[in-house]
Order: C-alpha cells, then structure tokens, then sequence
C-alpha cells in the first residue's frame, strides 16, 4: 500500500507556504483539478529553469523527475514543456519557485 494521498489543492497551498518560510518565493502559474490534478514545478535560477513532474512510483509513492532534463533549460524551452503538457492535462497544476540550488521547497524524491 502506497503512502496516503493528499487533495493536489492542499499540497500546493502547503508548498507554497514552505517556499516562503525558506526564502523561495512561489507562485502558482495555473490552477488545476483541487483534488486530484498533477503538478508540474519550475524551479528558477540563475543558469536557466528546471522543471519537476509529479509520478507515482509502482508502490504507489510520491516522486519527481526533471521533466525538462538533468541541467537546467532556458525560459523557452520551459514555456514550450509547460505549454504541451498543459494540452494534454488540462487539470495540470504549474507552480513556480525562486529555487538558486534548483531543490523544491518541500521533500520528495527526485529521480
């Protein structure tokens, strides 16, 4: 059995709190489905953007991978990700941190 399951609402509230308590300023970019929407994450600094997409690993965990590769990518390249993954999940959430050290705010494995 996989860990419990949040309301995709609640967790970006919470995230977007952790960021301001440690200085990663957040925004949300596009509201999705309050319960069950996935998320899309940029995390912005000073080499370019590194966007993070939400999985479900096979036991059912709570994952990320660097949708837009191992290094960071530049403003269009993001815009471009952000806009074709939103075409084909309209219930995407996209949320956004001043992140230096390219590391969310909140845990969660990153692979």
């Amino acid at each position: 059995m996989g860990e419990p399951r949040i309301k995709t609402g609640v967790f970006v509230s919470a995230a977007m709190r952790l960021g301001a308590v440690q200085g990663k300023a957040g925004v949300v970019l596009h509201k999705g489905d309050q319960d069950a929407g996935s998320i899309l994450v940029v995390l912005r600094g000073k080499e370019g953007n590194v966007v993070l997409t939400q999985f479900r690993e096979a036991d059912g965990r709570l994952a990320w991978m660097r949708g837009t590769g191992p290094k960071p990518v530049s403003e269009a390249a993001t815009d471009e990700y952000l806009a074709k993954q939103q075409r084909y999940d309209p219930d995407l959430w996209v949320i956004e941190f001043e992140a230096a050290d390219y590391v969310p705010p909140f845990e969660g494995r990153i692979t």
